[in-house]
């Protein structure tokens, strides 16, 4: 059974603690992603960025998610944790790590997991510039890689 994670918190974390502490009997390769608030978007500059989610169901579509990767790859432990309340520009926002015995799993999850993150966990993401204050929508790019592994599972006879 994979050793799963799940923190949607305030409070910032350590990248690198979070990937050793995934290295769980077994492993043979962590592979992570960590996400940081940019300073820039959509040619315009961000003073902040404010994310709001629904306590106990935004929780909910992690594991959810979690468990669709766990059941494609050879898991041996993931961890999401993603930040909540103001951040700023260079601040960490999400981490990602997953735990396996060969690379590609490690890989091939991971990025499953953070394309269904951005895509189907609730979270509210509004930009502060200086000119206005605006909420976030899904990129389409990001609907895209979603979708792209939905039509991945579905073709694939080997599982």
């Amino acid at each position: 059974m994979a050793q799963l994670k799940i923190s949607v918190q305030t409070e910032d974390f350590d990248s690198g603690a979070e990937s050793r502490a995934l290295a769980v009997a077994g492993t043979g390769g962590v592979n992570s992603f960590l996400g940081v608030v940019r300073n820039q978007n959509d040619d315009a500059d961000v003073k902040c960025l404010h994310l709001e989610h629904y306590p106990g169901m935004t929780e909910k579509q992690i594991q959810e998610i979690l468990e669709q990767a766990v059941a494609k790859w050879h898991v041996l432990a993931a961890t999401v944790i993603h930040r909540v309340g103001d951040l700023y520009p260079g601040d960490q926002i999400v981490f990602v790590g997953v735990a396996s015995p060969h690379r590609g799993d490690a890989f091939d999850a991971c990025e499953f997991i953070i394309d269904f993150l951005k895509t189907r966990a609730t979270f509210w993401k509004k930009e502060l510039t200086p000119d206005d204050d605006r909420w976030l929508v899904t990129r389409q790019s990001d609907k895209d890689a979603a979708d792209a592994w939905d039509t991945s599972a579905a073709s694939d006879t080997s599982q």
